[in-house]
């Protein structure tokens, strides 16, 4: 059986697709790039906005369309909150909920009575990663919050909190790293609450990933900013964990912070982010933001711009303030209107472009080791640029004969000027 696999929003979506393949894959059947040409489509689906929840619909939509024959398996956020608005659309003959995502495969095969081959009878050691290059995977360690933050649906999607033993995750890191894999991304919906259920940390499973496992590269995928215990920030004199973190701000005023229930206040990021910059160079910290909170007055969005200017982070998701039945802010007053909306958001990203370009211009000159992606794209005729990554997360091209490879190889790269989409470099021996 030809499976493929799709997904809209977050990482930990994109991680729980990985799981999912590998799974499909020891259970006899082959991952599909191609949705047209499988026999089984299975879609992770998000609701973190209306609007994302509409893509997850048309998408639905489109599969069916463009390969009707085709098993159609949704499973994600839209699909947990809207059951049944999910199994009414055309073509969906299984909806998955998160609280069975673990078992979605089992399931899938059980359900649709499809036929499973004999296990490992796919090529030893092949993997699925399909999501990003054969160089780096997404590993979920937890699911589910304890917190409900109030412009937030996904909490209430995705449940109670719920952690994977340390074994597991060291047990899939070391499967992974055989296979090839360079670097690992740990995601969760609440990944500072990791351990919470098990009586231990994030801090003990990044020193038991450290001590048990020899991946070269170990990154952190998105960290509520107030979730720190002690030796968080030591871990980071490890040159295996990566300096980048990407830490939700959500807004620069604290009144507005106290709105959304978020329980970090402006002068304690700024702490953080002070702390992390002083022990590592060139330490990248990324963030979201959301533009017209319902009340966010002039005065208000005027302070948040200050505190990002003052922050100054090299890259920021901006996210335009749309109501969510189901979440507080949707009955707070003083909703924002659309205009405001749009004015700030153009503002915000004019200013993201900027701190970009200032934080790409404070590495200039130095030297990184780069994992290199398999993307290219053609320089010249008898040259190709290559992409890839820094330690601190900044995209790396460099231009290279077109029969050089630099694919899953990790090679310093001494940075020389900025593009518009990344930063030019020279490979450095």
């Amino acid at each position: 059986m030809l499976v493929h696999l799709k997904t809209l929003g977050c990482r930990l979506n994109e991680a729980e697709l990985e799981t999912w393949a590998q799974a499909f894959q020891k259970s006899g059947h082959q991952i599909t790039r191609l949705a047209e040409a499988a026999n089984l489509v299975v879609i992770n689906s998000c609701a973190v906005t209306q609007d994302a929840a509409r893509k997850s619909r048309n998408l639905i939509r489109r599969v069916h369309r463009d390969n009707p024959q085709a098993k159609l398996v949704v499973s994600g956020c839209y699909a947990t909150l809207n059951p049944d608005e999910a199994a009414s659309l055309m073509g969906v003959d299984l909806v998955v909920g998160n609280q069975d995502k673990n078992q979605l495969v089992e399931k899938v095969l059980a359900e649709l009575t499809m036929e499973t081959m004999p296990t490992m009878s796919t090529e030893p050691g092949e993997t699925s990663l399909f999501t990003r290059g054969r160089q780096r995977a997404f590993v979920k360690v937890q699911d589910g919050c304890r917190y409900r933050c109030t412009f937030c649906i996904v909490t209430v999607a995705r449940g109670e909190e719920s952690s994977r033993t340390v074994q597991a995750v060291v047990d899939e890191i070391n499967a992974l790293h055989a296979q090839g894999i360079t670097e690992v991304i740990l995601t969760g919906v609440h990944l500072g609450g990791y351990g919470s259920d098990l009586g231990i940390n994030l801090v003990d499973l990044i020193h038991a990933i450290l001590e048990q496992t020899s991946i070269p590269r170990l990154r952190l995928g998105s960290l509520e900013p107030w979730e720190f215990t002690d030796g968080f920030f030591a871990l980071f004199q490890n040159p295996r964990v990566m300096p980048h973190l990407h830490l939700p701000l959500q807004s620069g005023s604290d009144s507005v912070l106290r709105r959304m229930a978020r329980r970090c206040k402006t002068e304690e990021f700024a702490a953080i982010a002070g702390q992390l910059r002083s022990q590592i160079p060139h330490f990248n910290i990324t963030t979201d933001i959301i533009v017209g909170f319902p009340g966010e007055t002039e005065q208000e969005w005027q302070d948040s711009v200050a505190f990002i200017k003052r922050i100054g982070f090299g890259h920021i998701h901006i996210f335009t303030y749309s109501k969510r039945e189901g979440t507080k802010a949707a009955s707070l007053p003083n909703q924002i209107s659309n205009e405001i909306k749009k004015q700030r958001s153009l503002q915000l990203h004019g200013l993201a472009k900027d701190l970009r370009q200032q934080f790409c211009l404070a590495n200039i000159g130095e030297t990184f080791p780069v994992l290199w992606e398999a993307y290219s794209e053609p320089h010249s005729e008898t040259q190709q640029r290559v992409f890839g990554y820094t330690p601190n997360y900044l995209k790396i091209g460099c231009v290279v004969n077109n029969d050089e490879s630099l694919e899953n190889q990790t090679r310093n790269a001494k940075l020389t000027a900025i593009d518009e989409q990344f930063v030019s470099a020279d490979l450095v021996e």
